[in-house]
């Protein structure tokens, strides 16, 4: 896992090398063990590396292969490269390393734009021509590893990217008028902000499963190369449930088994759910001896607890690991969340980032590489809104009325009416559901998690998290052909008895029941849900302050509102109205917007 960055000018003239410099210092966390920098004509590539499959020097990036002519920065892990080596080597290859990189950059050349779709992994890459000037950038199939890029080229004369937004920020003349869809969505669907939108106008994201071609005269091209395909095939209609828990648990045992290859240990993120404490399990029985795990828990605040180290601690025992709980004092928690904010490449606001943040910091003294449990709920179901859509006769609405956090009569009260535009999210949703009008509603929502809302919320947060303290996180439950596997599964096998029933199922076989029938637990950080002490005071500060006066994004009468009764204001999903708002104005002030 690293970082990565480039800038390609068109009309003439060399690449700025100097404006490479500080979008890498901003990178530096994601790739602390080295840094590279490649010049070529109109073209800049740069790279923060952070070793995990082929520690030498000879996986060193920019990667160069002079003899075809190409040259590439890449971020995450193919993990099936070893297949795709000995493919290319048959096809009269021959490499000078021996990790993933070059893999990439050969596969390239024998399979042009089309090489994607025969990898298995999370990556974000660019790769240079040398002798055409051309570009190629593309993004995993589950936006796993994120990618980033200026919007305007015509205003810029330049195509920039990077690995995280702020890194783009460095760049001169970068448009950072807050976009009015994304501030939409963001305070309606959740903080869920859909490619390619984010929150400046300057900045575009790449969808997941898409790549992105730009010609040396600026000129670009996008292709998507994968989707989500929720039919059954003939045969499979007649499978029954013990058929399709077999290829589950096989399928989850690749998955696990692939996210093992690495140069350097393999650590894991025990929440105590399910999700987790089954990938222990799929490792325990692959033979992995003292695994190391780690658990965090807060203070409890509101008579909510602040940690599942009843379960986690259970499921360490069980399988014996080299277990690591974590215990943060509430002034600690206080005094990390600016640096936790910086952290994020969007402003995210679920409660469990600063856990994850506060969690990586302590992880990645022990290792450099972790999986974790993020997209089982997604992609098995396991939702509470997932089982009345079932039998939906407006699924739209059910859904809505589930997942978004305020309808637009609401939105209207929050921000100014200049930034009143049309309801984005409910218009996003619908156009969801409608265009796969030949699906299940259940299906529908499901593949709008797992494609959309699950990028721009639990994956993104992971990554983001992790990489700042220089840590990569694996998602087994994100394999992409587990997620097609999941997809084919019948919707009511998913959503049985509450949710995740099939995976439930496949880890009776493995997991003790205590954890498979527990009530369903999420990363707590009661703190910042119930804002009361110095929280509200921080809050209140932010919320009223001189920045958010000049600002002038919400209305002072809705924020007073929230400021006189904050644990009153919650959303459908049970977030804090006050810290969502309090958290956009923190990030978009500690990022000079």
């Amino acid at each position: 896992m690293c970082g990565i960055c480039g800038i390609a000018v068109f009309g003439g003239g060399n690449a700025p090398v100097g404006d490479l410099e500080p979008m890498l210092d901003s990178l530096s966390s994601r790739g602390p063990d080295s840094a590279g920098v490649y010049c070529h004509a109109q073209t800049g590539l740069g790279h923060r590396r952070l070793k995990i499959i082929d520690l030498s020097e000879q996986a060193h990036q920019p990667m160069v292969d002079a003899f075809l002519g190409l040259t590439i920065v890449y971020n995450g892990a193919i993990y099936n490269y070893k297949e795709l080596r000995e493919e290319l080597t048959q096809k009269g290859y021959r490499f000078f390393s021996n990790g993933d990189t070059e893999v990439i950059l050969k596969a390239y050349h024998a399979w042009g734009e089309a090489c994607v779709e025969r990898m298995n992994g999370m990556f974000a890459f660019c790769i240079l021509e040398r002798d055409s000037g051309r570009l190629f950038l593309a993004r995993d199939r589950l936006g796993i590893k994120p990618l980033y890029y200026l919007a305007d080229n015509e205003k810029h004369k330049r195509f920039c990217f990077a690995s995280t937004l702020p890194a783009l920020l460095t760049q001169p003349a970068v448009d950072t008028r807050i976009d009015p869809v994304a501030l939409n969505y963001y305070l309606s669907f959740h903080a869920v902000v859909p490619a390619p939108h984010t929150l400046v106008q300057g900045v575009r994201k790449l969808p997941p499963a898409t790549t992105l071609t730009v010609e040396p005269d600026g000129s670009q091209r996008t292709q998507v190369y994968w989707e989500l395909s929720f039919g059954r095939s003939t045969s499979e209609e007649k499978y029954v449930q013990e058929e399709w828990e077999a290829l589950l648990l096989e399928a989850l045992r690749q998955s696990v088994a692939r996210r093992l290859t690495a140069d350097v240990p393999v650590g894991l993120l025990l929440s105590g759910g399910l999700d987790s404490s089954l990938l222990v399990a799929l490792l325990a029985e692959a033979g992995q001896h003292d695994l190391n795990t780690f658990s965090i828990g807060f203070e409890a605040v509101g008579g909510e607890q602040g940690d599942e180290f009843r379960y986690s601690d259970l499921i360490a025992a069980h399988f014996g690991t080299r277990h690591h709980q974590i215990r943060t004092a509430s002034d600690e928690l206080l005094g990390t969340l600016d640096a936790c904010i910086d952290a994020m490449s969007e402003p995210m606001v679920s409660h469990d980032c600063i856990g994850f943040y506060l969690l990586s910091r302590e992880v990645a003294k022990h290792v450099k590489v972790v999986q974790s449990g993020q997209g089982a709920d997604e992609v098995f179901g396991g939702y509470h809104w997932y089982p009345p859509l079932v039998a939906s006769t407006d699924p739209v609405a059910d859904y809505a009325k589930v997942f978004l956090d305020r309808d637009f009569a609401e939105y209207r009260r929050v921000v100014r009416s200049n930034w009143v535009d049309r309801d984005w999210s409910r218009a996003f949703v619908a156009d969801m559901f409608g265009t796969q009008s030949d699906m299940a509603a259940i299906d529908r929502a499901l593949k709008l998690d797992t494609t959309i809302m699950l990028v721009d919320d639990p994956v993104k947060r992971v990554d983001n998290m992790t990489m700042a303290w220089g840590l990569e996180a694996r998602v087994p439950f994100l394999d992409h052909e587990l997620v097609e596997l999941a997809a084919r599964i019948p919707p009511e096998l998913k959503v049985r008895q509450g949710g995740k029933y099939i995976l439930k199922e496949v880890a009776r076989k493995l997991v003790p029941a205590e954890v498979i029938d527990r009530p369903k637990g999420y990363f707590p950080v009661p703190a910042l849900k119930y804002l009361q002490g110095d929280y509200l005071d921080l809050v209140r500060e932010t919320v009223t302050g001189r920045a958010a006066r000049e600002r002038q994004l919400f209305n002072t009468d809705y924020v007073a509102e929230l400021l006189a009764d904050p644990e009153a204001h919650l959303t459908p999903l049970n977030g804090s109205k006050l810290w969502q708002i309090a958290l956009l104005e923190r990030w978009l002030a500690r990022h000079h917007l």
